[in-house]
């Protein structure tokens, strides 16, 4: 089997979190099931266009086609607009019914399905306001309740932030978040992933389950999920 490049299903029923999918064929058509059609990849979501998009493989590119769906399609954040050419790269994150099913592209393969670590503080906010990030003072504000950060619970926040909606790979939080760290394999820092567990756990357990959107995938990375207005927070200078 040509193994070209491939999508993780991150969540979207009914695949289970981790499931791969190969794009090995020229085109790869994702959609919702129905008696008429079934698409290469086929979800439940009625959010879901029946033939939603499509990832097509030109010059050993794989370029994803939104084909003009209802409820159209995100890349990192960035709504498509239909039948326009999007060339992905490993690591883009794809989602569909407002953010119900999520996928992550890569061209780096698996042999079977990848294990997914849901860290999940991964409900949004039905309130929006109830969290800011006051990132001068180095504080979380959550319900009218200010919490301070940690160094490296600001670190591991602001790194997210920074790059939210999209996967941001272990080495790029490892260098940011403990940049005082010893070089280990190819000069990132000696950190565990047990380590980075720990830290996002302690995140987790002192803001609220609820507070910050993270997704993990095991072995590539951490996303912080946020919506327009769902973090008052801006990037600091």
């Amino acid at each position: 089997m040509d193994n070209f490049a491939c999508l993780y299903v991150i969540r979207g029923e009914p695949y289970q979190p981790g499931t791969c999918i190969n794009l090995n064929l020229n085109g790869t058509l994702i959609g919702r099931q129905s008696v008429q059609l079934q698409p290469d990849l086929a979800f439940s979501n009625p959010f879901i266009s029946r033939q939603h998009f499509i990832i097509r493989r030109e010059q050993d590119k794989a370029v994803l086609y939104d084909l003009g769906s209802r409820h159209g399609t995100e890349i990192n954040g960035i709504r498509l607009t239909p039948h326009t050419p999007y060339p992905l790269n490993t690591f883009d994150i794809i989602k569909l019914a407002k953010g119900m099913t999520v996928l992550h592209f890569s061209y780096m393969f698996a042999e079977q399905t990848l294990e997914l670590e849901p860290f999940s503080i991964a409900r949004q906010l039905e309130n929006p306001d109830q969290l800011t990030v006051n990132w001068e003072k180095r504080e979380c504000v959550v319900e009218g309740k200010r919490i301070p950060m940690s160094e490296k619970e600001y670190l591991l926040i602001r790194v997210l932030h920074e790059h939210e909606n999209r996967l941001v790979p272990l080495e790029e939080i490892k260098s940011r978040v403990w940049p005082e760290r010893s070089p280990g394999a190819g000069g990132v820092p000696d950190v565990t992933l047990d380590e980075l567990n720990t830290l996002i756990y302690r995140v987790r357990k002192k803001f609220g389950k609820d507070s910050f959107m993270i997704s993990a995938v095991r072995g590539s990375g951490y996303m912080l999920e946020t919506e327009s207005n769902s973090t008052k927070a801006g990037v600091p200078t």
